[in-house]
């Protein structure tokens, strides 16, 4: 049973962010710290990664816990708390399409990098690291 009204739950739902979120904007300047330039969001390829390197051929995305955590091995599903007969299907297509988009990405001849957001929050030298790996 949902503890909020439906114009609660509405209000809260739309202030979720789908792009700029914190996590990614704290991996997009320390990739520019380090001299690395990049597109956002670039619509041009599928999935609309989140930054693009196009001189290297690298698309990153930045993963939500809550909403890929069905393929995040560690937690798989155990932050819904309730209605899990509706969040069960939606978070396992999130995880569905993100396999499509890397296939297609992958297809194209890009190299492509996904991190979770507790990652870029506990470590983000390493995840920096990670890619300068391929630069």
């Amino acid at each position: 049973m949902d503890d909020m009204t439906s114009t609660q739950r509405r209000r809260n739902m739309q202030a979720i962010r789908s792009q700029d979120t914190k996590p990614e904007r704290m991996l997009r300047l320390a990739l520019w710290h380090k001299g690395l330039r990049y597109r956002k969001n670039w619509r041009a390829l599928p999935g609309t990664p989140d930054i693009v390197l196009t001189r290297q051929k690298i698309a990153i995305f930045v993963d939500g816990d809550f909403w890929h955590a069905h393929g995040h091995e560690e937690h798989p599903g155990e932050q819904i708390k309730t209605r899990p007969e509706y969040w069960q299907p939606k978070l396992a297509r999130n995880v569905e399409r993100d396999k499509d988009v890397n296939d297609a990405l992958l297809a194209e001849g890009w190299l492509v990098l996904r991190f979770w957001e507790s990652d870029l929050r506990s470590d983000l030298s390493a995840c920096v690291r990670k890619i300068m790996e391929y630069c």
